[in-house]
């Protein structure tokens, strides 16, 4: 094509409206100066299409041809405005208004497009969106189809998180009360991570050297990118149903915000709430905290801290078994203690009782023997009494026993003297 002055000659030699699209992208400046298109028209004819009443061209097709002509003009870029009108329809498309002071831009955010964006915005929200400028034919508007949108600072990722958050809260899964406790002892753990990561190897290292008799099986996940929510779900899943696990880790190192995001998808921690073992996450450095860490029953900053808390160490273990140690002893001897000191007060009331029982029986003997030698013969010859005992060895109590001229025995205090009755004499003779 070249310029003229009030004018512009197109070399074709079938002139169409297909030509005028080619004109268009290839970036040529077509001038053409509003008093002159009456000699456009003369040049290319009257069947150049709308040219004339009689090549006039429909509707769809000028739409469509303009369409083509700004898609082919534009390539992919960002805009910056301020959101308004926004609808969300029924289909799942999003439609809006990006505005500025002085101008507005329609704008479509189509479903499957939504993926890459964490939220819908807001009224008012200054957002930045990537897409392609085109043109509606069917209605002969223009509008920008948004692939990728960003808010200002983190609205539209803070808006996706508390909205996932409020849901959790409302099912109870961020509950202090249902936490479990870790056991103290796992002879297995599942790490839920990248096979490549980093993570991994940091968890291998602390196991290796803190228990290395524990063993670890890792179900391998992506842990970024679009696909990673599904695919920590399935692996999640895969480990429920094996269920040899004593306790389960998900997981991965540091990074930005939309690296770490897979974490904060709702299916993501639903499905560590819904794990059967207790859990531990660890997700990015300290200063991350995610929807996982939320649900977890424990979270650990790194990766490492996951491993130092999942097991104690064995210097830890063999503390621990020296303290329990000293508390059994210490319990032992506090259970024996007991019945020392009952054993003890019962041999001292034994004794006392003993004592005393002995005491009141040699009392009684002493009044018994007391008695005894009161009524003892011996007793009484010691008084200076004296026994006469007949030639038989018995007692002569009467004088009916004696005979006059009869020997008998006398026992006195200290012998016997051997006599003879001289006279019997009655008590009632004189």
């Amino acid at each position: 094509m070249t310029r003229r002055r009030g004018r512009a000659t197109l070399h074709t030699t079938s002139p169409s409206l297909f030509d005028v699209n080619e004109v268009a992208a290839s970036h040529v400046e077509l001038s053409v100066e509003p008093l002159a298109v009456h000699e456009i028209y003369d040049e290319v004819g009257e069947t150049f299409p709308g040219a004339s009443p009689g090549s006039a061209v429909s509707v769809s097709t000028l739409t469509q041809t303009v369409k083509d002509i700004v898609e082919g003009a534009f390539i992919p870029l960002w805009v910056r405005g301020e959101v308004s009108d926004f609808k969300s329809h029924r289909n799942g498309h999003w439609y809006f208004t990006l505005r500025d002071l002085s101008s507005q831009l329609r704008c479509v955010v189509w479903s499957r497009d939504q993926r890459g964006i964490p939220a819908a915005p807001d009224d008012g929200m200054q957002v930045a969106a990537l897409g392609q400028l085109g043109v509606y034919a069917a209605r002969g508007e223009m509008q920008f189809t948004v692939r990728r949108l960003e808010a200002d600072g983190d609205g539209l990722w803070r808006k996706a998180l508390e909205q996932s958050r409020s849901r959790l809260e409302s099912d109870g899964l961020l509950a202090v009360e249902r936490k479990r406790a870790l056991p103290r002892y796992p002879r297995r753990i599942a790490f839920v991570t990248s096979a490549s990561g980093a993570a991994l190897r940091d968890v291998v290292a602390v196991l290796r050297r803190r228990a290395p008799g524990v063993e670890l099986v890792v179900a391998h996940a992506s842990v970024q990118g679009e696909t990673a929510p599904l695919e920590l779900c399935a692996a999640l899943e895969r480990v429920c149903r094996w269920g040899g696990a004593d306790l389960v880790i998900i997981g991965r190192g540091g990074g930005s915000r939309e690296d770490l995001w897979a974490f904060n998808d709702e299916r993501v921690a639903r499905a560590v709430a819904a794990c059967p073992v207790p859990t531990i996450s660890a997700v990015g450095h300290e200063i991350d905290v995610t929807l996982c860490d939320l649900v977890a029953d424990l979270r650990a900053a790194t990766p490492s801290a996951a491993a130092e808390a999942a097991c104690p160490s064995l210097d830890e273990i063999a503390l621990t078994l020296g303290v329990h140690r000293q508390r059994l002893v210490a319990a032992i001897a506090g259970c024996l203690q007991e019945p020392r000191d009952r054993a003890a007060t019962t041999a001292r009331l034994l004794r006392a009782a003993a004592a005393r029982h002995i005491t009141e029986r040699e009392t009684a003997l002493a009044a018994l023997a007391g008695r005894l030698n009161a009524l003892s013969p011996l007793a009484t010859l010691q008084r200076g009494y004296a026994v006469a005992r007949g030639t038989d060895g018995t007692t002569v109590s009467s004088i009916e026993q004696f005979s006059e001229g009869g020997a008998f025995t006398l026992r006195l205090r200290d012998g016997e003297v051997d006599a003879t009755a001289r006279r019997v004499r009655p008590e009632h003779s004189a």
